[in-house]
């Protein structure tokens, strides 16, 4: 099997075919996931969550994800494996390079940080000194003490400017992936259209070119509340394998996430092409 790269996802985008990736936080999990053909996997923060018992990811380590980065990485030999930089270990550029460093010496292809137009110069750094950048926008999952909780963003005209205008910047300083979480369907496609990277959803509707969910979600292990962007894959299916092939499935023909797995209200977009004309003052409007 060929490992997968970079250069392969932005193929798909440029073919206009969507791709499946999940979180994976294990070898066993990882090679099921290999096997069945997911080519992107990330170990993400979210195992505070899932695998530690904490009600948010803030306690994570850079110990931790480089744990289960090389557990993935011997499970998964040929994935793009994406890394979760966790809260506060990339708050100065320096100190994201060398974070970064001990996630790309344990086997992940490429980090990922959540934030704005403020990281720029980290993303830069890390790019300059070979280390590939995902950016994470929208429901940014470190900031939930900020956000006073798990909210949808991008619902009104400022937030979705803001987000526009964030991914352009991080894709400017060289971010090479983009995950948008929980923002309106909407404006994730306008964001997409606009990238010439490839963009990840979770919770942004069917028109990102690729789809990313937790994988207790995906499975119906969450033991608790089930985020509304998520389906139950192996319900009425005979076994996991067969629930991860659903899952890719849906993906690549646009069936998922459906209608009740997105959210639509209170932004629509118009006039997209003033996007390419440098102005967006008139992109959105509130619904």
């Amino acid at each position: 099997m060929k490992p997968t790269s970079i250069t392969h996802l932005l193929q798909l985008k440029q073919q206009k075919t969507k791709f499946a990736t999940i979180t994976a936080y294990d070898a066993s999990f990882a090679k099921l996931f290999e096997d069945q053909g997911i080519r992107v996997m990330l170990v993400g923060d979210s195992l505070g969550m899932t695998l530690q018992g904490h009600d948010s990811t803030l306690p994570v380590t850079i110990e931790d994800v480089a744990y289960h980065t090389r557990a993935v990485r011997r499970g998964a030999p040929y994935c793009l494996l994406l890394s979760d930089l966790p809260f506060m270990t990339y708050a100065t550029p320096e100190q994201a390079c060398a974070n970064a460093a001990t996630l790309m010496r344990a086997g992940a292809n490429m980090v990922k940080l959540e934030g704005g137009s403020w990281l720029t110069e980290t993303v830069q750094m890390l790019t300059d000194r070979a280390v590939p950048v995902c950016a994470h926008l929208g429901l940014t999952p470190q900031s939930v003490n900020i956000f006073g909780g798990y909210k949808v963003q991008g619902r009104d005209k400022d937030g979705a400017d803001k987000l526009l205008e964030d991914a352009l910047a991080l894709e400017a300083a060289g971010a090479q992936l983009l995950v948008l979480e929980c923002v309106p369907a909407a404006l994730a496609k306008t964001i997409t259209d606009a990238q010439q990277i490839p963009v990840i959803g979770i919770g942004a509707g069917k028109d990102t070119d690729g789809q990313i969910l937790v994988m207790h979600d995906a499975l119906g292990i969450t033991g608790g509340h089930t985020p509304k962007f998520a389906k139950n894959f192996l319900a009425g299916q005979s076994d996991i394998r067969s629930a991860i092939r659903l899952y890719i499935e849906e993906v690549e023909q646009a069936l998922n996430p459906a209608a009740e797995h997105t959210f639509n209200k209170f932004v629509t977009v118009i006039h997209r092409s003033l996007i390419r004309e440098g102005d967006r003052s008139s992109v959105w409007r509130t619904t």
